[in-house]
């Protein structure tokens, strides 16, 4: 079984300057951080021609596909029957994005096949990620 989802999806970015336009982006679910999700979206999609990565909680991504949810960085709603958007917050202003609402289910349907909901706790190195923080200090 694979430890790490990588899957590849398009999305709609919304702007009024210049206009939305398409823009790919990377969903990413790896066992070793199983209490979140990333989306990755690569430096075509930015204005200051970098990759840009965000990282939130899964139960995020699960709830906002069903309502809206979120607060701090990045907010997540149904936007009619067959889109999600994610919001996110920056100091210098923020992005919204549109996603497929689809692409995004099957993308938590796949990581609940590497880690179950509500198993999450059975894949996390609390000892060892304690242990390299304190190696840091």
């Amino acid at each position: 079984m694979p430890h790490v989802i990588d899957q590849a999806v398009h999305a709609r970015l919304i702007a009024t300057v210049p206009r939305s336009r398409q823009v790919p982006a990377r969903l990413r679910y790896d066992v070793e951080d199983p209490l979140a999700v990333h989306v990755v979206f690569p430096p075509v999609a930015s204005l200051d021609g970098a990759e840009v990565g965000w990282t939130f909680a899964r139960d995020l991504l699960a709830d906002g596909l069903r309502e809206p949810s979120g607060q701090g960085d990045v907010h997540i709603w149904p936007c009619g029957p067959d889109h999600t958007m994610l919001e996110f917050h920056t100091a210098d202003g923020l992005a919204m994005v549109q996603f497929p609402a689809r692409d995004l289910r099957r993308f938590l349907m796949r990581s609940y096949g590497v880690v179950p909901l509500g198993a999450e706790a059975r894949h996390l190195d609390v000892e060892g990620d304690l242990a390299a923080l304190l190696r840091e200090a």
